[in-house]
């Protein structure tokens, strides 16, 4: 499994708001005026605009629910990693540090170890066991999650944002991706978990 992009041509397109399908258009032109650029990544999807806008419309749900910012990206790493997007960890890793996260908890993340913050370190482990069961996590796994002070409204929380991260993490890797000049400080390159 790759960590970063392959240097083989792609039929993927880096598409300009101009080139890209119609529908597209505003989806590109929203996400370049909220972060500033438009990333290789959604130039890249919008050879699709289904994808790209159920991407950006699953994104936007799961940046709304009751998991808490430092919660959310806990999943979305551990996605990224697992997935081994590099795009993904890199945006990431920018995200978490714009939220003033630990280092540590970054790093730990970013090397797929246990995180020393107990809440935070539930909210990966059962991440993996959703994924790794297929949704049907055991009275256990969803007790040992509960005692954390987490809600069952959160465990459907974290399968929304498997299901949103899983979606970006596949589609980034079939476009291969580039990563953008933006986010070169927070490379990454595949660890062994």
């Amino acid at each position: 499994m790759s960590a970063h992009p392959s240097t083989a041509p792609t039929p993927f397109v880096d598409h300009t708001p101009e080139s890209a399908p119609t529908a597209s258009r505003p989806l590109m032109e929203a996400t370049a005026r909220r972060l500033g650029y438009l990333p290789a990544p959604v130039a890249r999807l919008a050879a699709s605009p289904q994808l790209l806008d159920g991407f950006l419309k699953l994104s936007g749900l799961f940046e709304t629910t009751t998991l808490d910012p430092l919660a959310r990206e806990v999943v979305i790493l551990t996605i990224a990693t697992r997935n081994a997007c590099h795009v993904c960890v890199a945006m990431h890793t920018g995200k978490l540090a714009a939220l003033g996260a630990d280092a540590e908890l970054t790093s730990a993340l970013r090397e797929r170890r246990p995180l020393a913050d107990e809440r935070l370190e539930a909210v990966r482990v059962f991440t993996i066991e959703v994924l790794e069961r297929t949704g049907a996590v055991g009275p256990d796994t969803l007790h040992a999650f509960l005692a954390h002070g987490y809600t069952t409204r959160n465990a459907l929380e974290v399968v929304l944002g498997i299901g949103t991260y899983t979606l970006s993490t596949l589609a980034n890797r079939m476009t291969d991706a580039p990563l953008d000049e933006q986010l070169a400080p927070f490379a990454w390159h595949e660890h062994a978990a």
